[in-house]
């Protein structure tokens, strides 16, 4: 490690320390307004503005124009940038930028809002779920693993694992709109520009290329044949395989 002058640690410590007494000075205001802030481990900028009643829980970061409401509960480990979470909201181990998420919405864990997205009330957006400028209407339900980009999406849709909006085609993006009280199945994908009417259900695997109308089903999927006899000689092997190495085990 290079060798620093006593003079330049010196300076490099004031500067942290100037820097850390300014993030705890903004801490003690939030709380003394009546914000439940538990750890010094939260970080917030001076323009953030937090509703008293709200919980910020450790490892949160809270950068630029950010709004929090009454009732809230951010973190622990999640950072929001230039977005308004309306009251009764919980984001928990995510990420938020540039976007509105409606009241009493349930975000995370692990999940990235990016630019543009709102919600409306009571919506669900969990594990490893990604959006992009993207509407969605009361109480829509993205549970995990999916990603949903510029689409337009309607009241009470459910969202199976795996589900992704094939927005770009390599020079230009396209929307993906969805009706009211849809079902989207498992692994589907949406390329756009495609609609979902409302009511429909998305067989799960499907990739939909056309518009499904309202209260159908959309199935787009080979249909299955199975090769009877066909995995026997490998399994045959493989099932050695592992029965050697059990009684390896048991030794």
């Amino acid at each position: 490690m290079e060798t620093i002058s006593n003079e330049a640690l010196a300076a490099a410590r004031a500067k942290l320390d100037a820097a850390e007494s300014r993030r705890e000075n903004i801490l003690l205001f939030h709380i003394a307004n009546g914000v439940n802030i538990e750890s010094r481990t939260v970080q917030i900028d001076d323009g953030v503005v937090i509703a008293p009643g709200a919980t910020i829980l450790t490892g949160t970061i809270l950068r630029g124009k950010t709004v929090i409401g009454a009732g809230c509960v951010i973190g622990p480990n999640t950072l929001i940038e230039d977005s308004t979470v309306d009251e009764g909201t919980t984001v928990n181990a995510s990420q938020v930028y540039g976007s509105h998420l409606g009241p009493h919405n349930n975000i995370g864990p692990f999940t990235h809002v990016r630019v543009n997205t709102v919600t409306d009330y009571g919506v669900h957006l969990g594990a490893y779920v990604e959006t992009k400028n993207s509407n969605f209407a009361r109480g829509n339900t993205v549970s995990h693993l999916t990603y949903i980009g510029d689409s337009d999406v309607g009241k009470y849709c459910n969202f199976g694992c795996g589900t992704v909006t094939c927005n770009y085609d390599g020079k230009d993006k396209f929307r993906t709109q969805i009706g009211d009280y849809c079902f989207i199945g498992c692994n589907t994908n949406l390329v756009a520009p495609v609609k979902v009417g409302d009511g429909a259900y998305t067989a799960a695997g499907s990739t939909i290329t056309k518009d499904v109308p309202a209260q159908a089903l959309g199935i787009a999927r080979d249909r299955q044949t199975n090769l009877e006899g066909w995995a026997a000689p490998k399994m045959e092997a493989y099932i050695a395989k592992k029965q050697k190495l059990e009684e390896e085990q048991n030794k």
